[in-house]
């Protein structure tokens, strides 16, 4: 959970600032993971001492929480409510979310670092991966089950696997494109295996692997 104690005021000159720590470590952590990467590295990168990242954000711990806040606030920046819609329009986001991704490399390489790092013991981020997983899947179940009831269709089962599925899917692509961009087609690809998925909740059709 994020220190609000620890928020700055609102002057113009300590926010600009934060959010230059804030893109710095996305760089740094992206570059060499949350352990790898230092608040040495980070100072030296904005022109601080690693007693002035301290003095705006308390702990490295503290840093990268912000950082991932700071991840999810910028993708819904955008957004009606800064919320991601429902039903069919989620979907939608979802694609475009894929789209706006391939045009950023930097946040999309911190997060699949990051979020690869959460599943070892004691990470700081662990707990944050795990309710934003939790969050994503429980949103996405929803958006499937009012899509089926809008169109009078009894909400199948394999929903959960569905939902599972979109996410698993979208992160998986992204770090193949990370590792070889020419070779994956960031956005097409996702545009793809979430359509398939929709359309296999809506209309099921006999597995062809049988």
């Amino acid at each position: 959970m994020v220190d609000h104690r620890r928020q700055p005021r609102s002057r113009p000159e300590t926010i600009a600032r934060r959010r230059e720590i804030l893109d710095a470590a996305v760089d740094i952590f992206g570059a060499k993971g949350f352990t790898g990467g230092t608040l040495q590295d980070i100072a030296d990168q904005v022109g601080m001492t690693h007693a002035g990242i301290l003095h705006h954000f308390g702990s490295k711990d503290q840093l990268l929480l912000e950082v991932l806040v700071h991840r999810d606030q910028t993708d819904v920046a955008d957004l009606e409510g800064q919320h991601i819609p429902d039903g069919m329009d989620l979907f939608r986001h979802l694609v475009k979310t894929a789209l706006d991704n391939s045009q950023r490399a930097g946040i999309v390489q911190a997060y699949a670092v990051l979020s690869a790092e959460s599943v070892t013991d004691d990470h700081p981020g662990r707990a944050y991966f795990e309710g934003r997983y939790r969050t994503l899947r429980a949103e996405v179940d929803a958006a499937f089950r009012l899509v089926c009831a809008e169109r009078g269709i009894e909400a199948p089962a394999v929903i959960d696997d569905a939902a599972a599925s979109i996410l698993a899917v979208m992160d998986g692509l992204q770090v193949q494109w990370l590792l070889e961009p020419t070779a994956v087609d960031l956005a097409r690809a996702s545009q793809f295996a979430i359509e398939s998925i929709v359309s296999a909740v809506l209309d099921p059709r006999p597995s062809p692997l049988v």
